[in-house]
C-alpha cells in the first residue's frame, strides 16, 4: 500500500514538474520604477516593453527545463487543438516559433539571454535543428508534392520572419547540415500553394529569407505573391482579408509589408516596398483612432486571444522619417493595450496567456488555435527593433486626438470609404467603436467564427467587450428572431448601403428565411446609440434586441427605471458603467436579462432586451430604440435619457427626427 502512494507520489511528481507548476504562478505584470515624466499616463517606456517581453518568456520557460522540452502548454478544455497525437508536433511548432517572436529582439540585444537556467539562444538554436531531424518527435515532415498549405506553412513563415532579423543569433550558428535540411522542409512549404489572404506573407517571409541568404529560390512565385498581396489593399489603412475586415486587415498586413521592406524589400525589390510603405503611411489618419482614449482595444474578430499584436503597426511607424506622426500618442496606445492585458489578474494561468480576452473565454476561441497559439500577440515586440533613440520612444507620451480634437458632449465619425468602416469615438466616456463587414453563413462557415459573434454584432465598443448570444434569446449588440424552427437567430448577412448625415445604412437578410428582412440605421449620438430600424418582411415576427452587457463586478448589478417624456428608461449599472435603453417605437416591452457563462470578462453579467411579438395588424414596422451610456456616479438628465425632441414617420420610406439640440436628420430608407 505505501508502495503504491509513493509511486503515485512520484508520478504526480513528475507530471507537476514537466507541465511546469512546480514554480510559482505569475502574478500579473507590474511596472516597477514607472517613468511618469517621459510616459504620463502609462508609466511605460522601452525598458518596461522589453520587461513586459520578459514577464512572458519567463511564463513560457517555466516549462523548459532542458533543452529537450518543447514549448508544449496545458491544453485548454474547449474546441481548441491538439484532440488527438497527430497534431502535437504542430502543436509544439507553434510554441516554439510563436515564443521567438518575443525573444528573437530580446537576443538582438543579448544574444547571452538566459531564462530559468537556460541559455535562450541555445535553446532556440537547438529546437529550430530538431525540426529538421527525422529521429526527432519535433521533426516535421516536407510538404508533399500535391500537399495543400497547413499550419506548418504558417509556422515556417513566422519562423522566417525571426530569422530575418536576427540572423546572427537564429541562423548563422547552426551547423551546415541543418541548414541544408532545414531549408529543404521550409521552402518545401514556402515554395507552394497557399491561402488567398494574410497567409502569403509567410511563403513570402520563407522565400524572402533563404533568397537573403543565398539560396536558390522561387522568384517568380515570391513577386506574384507579394504583388496579389499589394491587391488586398482597400484604402486609407486597410487590406480585406479574403473576405472579413478585422485586426489582421491592418496589423498583419501592415506589419508583415513593413517588416519585409525594412528587412529585405528595400535592398531586392524597391518598387514593390515602395508600395508597401506608401499604404503604411495612410493607416495614421484612422487606426490610432480605433483605440480608446487609455489606449484599450475593441473585443473584434478572430484571433482576439492574440491581443497585443493589435498594437505592433505603432511602433514600426518608428522607421518612418514623418514628422506629421505624433509618436508620443503612437506609444502611449500602444503602452496602453500592454497594461490592459498584462496587469488583468486573469490574464495569465498556469503560466501561460489565455484563450480569450481576458480570461479564458470559449466562444472567442477558434478551432485552429492551441495555447501555444495566444504568442502570436509576441509581433507587438518586434516594435523592440526600432533604436532606442527613435522618436516613438522618446516622444513625451499623449492623448494625441483625445486632448484637443475629439471634444466632449459631441461625437466623432471617421467612415472609410473604400472598406466601409465606420470608427466612432465617444468622448464623453473616451471609448471607441466599430462597425464593419459581416456577410457569412453558418452552412458556410466550415471552422465557425465568420458567422459568429466575433464578426455579427451591429458594433464593437472598447469600454463593452462582445457577449455571446444565449439559448433561450439572451442577446447583446444584436437581433435574435424567432426562425422557422421556433429557435432564435441571430442576423449576419449585412449589405452596407450608405453612410451620410452621421447615420450608418445597412440591409439585413435573416440565414434561414431570405424573406425576412430589415433596413438598419446607427446614428451615433454623444452618449450613446439611437437606432431607428425597419422591418420589411412578408410575416408578422418574434423579435429581440440587445444593448452592449455589463459584467457583474463586485459592486453586483443595480437595475433601476425612469421615466421621461411618458417613455421609460431602464438603466443597469456596474459600479463602472451604467447602460440605459429606451423603446421609443414599436417595441413591447424592455426587460433586463441576467445570464451566466456568456461574458468575457465575468461569469455573471446582464444585458437590457427589448422585445416584440408582431401581429399582422402592425401596420407600420419601425424600431427606434436609444441605446445609451454613461460612467458609473454620473447623474442622467432628461435630456440626456432622451434627447429627441419628436420623431416621426413620413410614409412608408422615410422619417424624420428633430433632436432637442435643434439637430435633425431625415432617413430616407
Amino acid at each position: 500500500m505505501n508502495l503504491n502512494k509513493n509511486l503515485l507520489f512520484l508520478l504526480v511528481l513528475l507530471s507537476v514538474n514537466f507541465y511546469g507548476f512546480a514554480q510559482k504562478e505569475l502574478e500579473p505584470f507590474q511596472i516597477n520604477n514607472p517613468d511618469y515624466k517621459l510616459s504620463p499616463h502609462t508609466g511605460m517606456t522601452k525598458q518596461h516593453w522589453e520587461d513586459a517581453a520578459m514577464y512572458l518568456l519567463k511564463g513560457a520557460f517555466s516549462y523548459i527545463n532542458t533543452l529537450d522540452d518543447p514549448m508544449k502548454f496545458p491544453k485548454q478544455p474547449g474546441k481548441s487543438y491538439p484532440h488527438d497525437e497527430g497534431r502535437v508536433p504542430t502543436e509544439k511548432l507553434e510554441g516554439l516559433c510563436r515564443t521567438l517572436f518575443v525573444a528573437a529582439p530580446l537576443l538582438k540585444e543579448n544574444p547571452d539571454l538566459t531564462i530559468n537556467n537556460i541559455k535562450v539562444a541555445d535553446y532556440y538554436r537547438y529546437q529550430i535543428g530538431l525540426l529538421a531531424n527525422p529521429e526527432s518527435p519535433s521533426y516535421i515532415v516536407p510538404r508533399s508534392k500535391n500537399g495543400g498549405p497547413s499550419q506548418n506553412l504558417v509556422e515556417f513563415g513566422a519562423l522566417a520572419v525571426s530569422m530575418l532579423i536576427n540572423p546572427e543569433v537564429l541562423w548563422h550558428p547552426l551547423p551546415d547540415d541543418q541548414k541544408a535540411a532545414l531549408s529543404k522542409i521550409m521552402l518545401s512549404y514556402g515554395d507552394g500553394p497557399t491561402v488567398d489572404s494574410n497567409w502569403k506573407f509567410f511563403n513570402i517571409f520563407v522565400l524572402s529569407f533563404f533568397k537573403e541568404q543565398g539560396y536558390k529560390v522561387n522568384e517568380k512565385l515570391l513577386v506574384e505573391y507579394l504583388e496579389r498581396s499589394l491587391t488586398h489593399y482597400r484604402g486609407q489603412g486597410w487590406y480585406n482579408d479574403s473576405p472579413a475586415y478585422d485586426y489582421y486587415s491592418m496589423w498583419a498586413f501592415q506589419m508583415y509589408g513593413m517588416v519585409w521592406s525594412e528587412y529585405f524589400g528595400k535592398k531586392y525589390y524597391p518598387e514593390i516596398a515602395e508600395k508597401f510603405i506608401n499604404n503604411f503611411e495612410d493607416l495614421k489618419d484612422n487606426y490610432p483612432y480605433l483605440f480608446s482614449k487609455d489606449g484599450k482595444m475593441i473585443m473584434y474578430g478572430r484571433s482576439i486571444s492574440y491581443r497585443i499584436g493589435s498594437v505592433i503597426p505603432f511602433p514600426l511607424m518608428g522607421f518612418q522619417d514623418d514628422d506629421t506622426i505624433n509618436y508620443g500618442w503612437m506609444r502611449r496606445i500602444s503602452s496602453g493595450v500592454i497594461k490592459q492585458f498584462f496587469t488583468h489578474p486573469d490574464f495569465i494561468k498556469d503560466n501561460v496567456p489565455t484563450l480569450g480576452f481576458y480570461g479564458a473565454f470559449e466562444p472567442a476561441v477558434q478551432n485552429y488555435s492551441c495555447r501555444g497559439s495566444v504568442y502570436w500577440m509576441g509581433k507587438a515586440f518586434l516594435g523592440l527593433l526600432v533604436p532606442d533613440d527613435n522618436p516613438f520612444w522618446t516622444a513625451t507620451e499623449n492623448n494625441g486626438a483625445w486632448e484637443d480634437e475629439l471634444k466632449k458632449d459631441n461625437v466623432y465619425n471617421k467612415f472609410q470609404e473604400a472598406s466601409e468602416i465606420l470608427i466612432t469615438d465617444y468622448p464623453n466616456i473616451g471609448a471607441s467603436e466599430i462597425r464593419a463587414w459581416c456577410h457569412e453563413k453558418v452552412k458556410d462557415d466550415w471552422q465557425k467564427f465568420r458567422s459568429t459573434e466575433n464578426y455579427n454584432r451591429l458594433s464593437y465598443n472598447s469600454a463593452f467587450p462582445w457577449q455571446a448570444d444565449g439559448e433561450d434569446g439572451e442577446v447583446a449588440m444584436n437581433y435574435l428572431i424567432k426562425n422557422k424552427n421556433k429557435a432564435w437567430e441571430a442576423f449576419r448577412l449585412y449589405d452596407f448601403k450608405r453612410f451620410e448625415d452621421g447615420m450608418y445604412f445597412r440591409d439585413v437578410v435573416l440565414e434561414t428565411d431570405e424573406s425576412i428582412k430589415f433596413n438598419l440605421v446607427d446614428i451615433p449620438l454623444a452618449n450613446g446609440i439611437l437606432r431607428v430600424d425597419r422591418n420589411v418582411s412578408d410575416k408578422p415576427l418574434d423579435i429581440r434586441l440587445g444593448h452592449y452587457a455589463l459584467p457583474k463586478f463586485e459592486a453586483g448589478i443595480k437595475v433601476t427605471t425612469k421615466k421621461v417624456k411618458g417613455y421609460e428608461a431602464t438603466i443597469i449599472d456596474n459600479g463602472s458603467y451604467q447602460l440605459a435603453m429606451i423603446p421609443v417605437l414599436g417595441w413591447d416591452k424592455t426587460e433586463v436579462v441576467l445570464t451566466t457563462g456568456l461574458h468575457p470578462e465575468s461569469n455573471e453579467s446582464a444585458v437590457i432586451n427589448v422585445t416584440k411579438s408582431e401581429t399582422d395588424s402592425d401596420a407600420n414596422k419601425v424600431y427606434a430604440t436609444l441605446m445609451l451610456w454613461k460612467k458609473s456616479g454620473e447623474k442622467w438628465t432628461k435630456n440626456d435619457l432622451f434627447p429627441l425632441k419628436n420623431i416621426e414617420i413620413l410614409g412608408d420610406n422615410a422619417i424624420y427626427i428633430n433632436f432637442k439640440n435643434q439637430l435633425t436628420k431625415t432617413i430616407n430608407f
